[in-house]
């Protein structure tokens, strides 16, 4: 299934969950910015096309940075919620991202294995090579999939979901992001966001055990475009 109403791409909905892929630019969820998320937005279009009185449940399984784009999962029951919930925690639903970044990495594909440490006062993750007191283990492979003139593309798969991973574990390589002026890219994109992208999601629905493939078109944008 395939919709686009009011800015919001639905790639696939059922009784259960519901599944968009986000702009660049939204918030997943409501934050201290008081700007709208994406989960109202997703419940205004359940409200008006399911013509339903009162609120509508939504929970939200899982987020994405704000200027990053791609797949997203909501849930439309709590049990499909508190399944989805312990799918991420068993590791069961497979995501892929997209990356583009200054700087082959050394080797045309890799693993890459830091520890992290998020530091709450300027929102942004440290990367250790060894443990450190208050440290996550990060693990992510990564293989270089497109080579463009000053960028290149790069296909992402996390073992581990830390705060901010991918663009702080290619940034100490010396890939930073385009656009990712928090991670050492020299510039911004001038719509605020970065060429990050969950691409490509898997899974089992979590009630009717169907097998759930999805690909997230990419923004519209001449790197994104020349990826393709």
């Amino acid at each position: 299934m395939y919709s686009t109403k009011k800015n919001l791409v639905v790639l696939y909905e059922d009784n259960h969950i519901v599944i968009v892929n986000k702009r660049a630019g939204d918030i997943t969820q409501g934050d201290k910015t008081g700007d709208k998320p994406l989960s109202d937005v997703v419940k205004e279009y359940l409200k008006e096309k399911f013509n339903k009185p009162g609120n509508v449940f939504l929970g939200v399984v899982h987020r994405l940075d704000r200027p990053t784009s791609g797949i997203i999962i909501f849930a439309r029951t709590s049990k499909a919620l508190e399944r989805l919930n312990k799918m991420l925690r068993d590791k069961t639903i497979q995501k892929t991202y997209w990356a583009v970044v200054k700087n082959l990495p050394k080797e045309n594909n890799g693993t890459l294995i830091n520890y992290l440490k998020k530091n709450p006062k300027n929102n942004k993750s440290t990367v250790f090579q060894k443990e450190v007191k208050g440290s996550k283990k990060a693990i992510l492979h990564y293989n270089s999939i497109k080579n463009l003139d000053n960028y290149t593309l790069l296909e992402i798969n996390l073992e581990t979901g830390r705060h901010h991973q991918i663009r702080a574990q290619l940034s100490a390589i010396g890939s930073p992001i385009k656009g990712d002026l928090k991670y050492g890219f020299n510039r911004s994109n001038k719509d605020g966001s970065i060429h990050l992208h969950a691409r490509k999601i898997e899974f089992t629905h979590p009630v009717s055990k169907e097998k759930i493939s999805l690909l997230a078109s990419v923004p519209k944008d001449v790197i994104w475009e020349a990826c393709m």
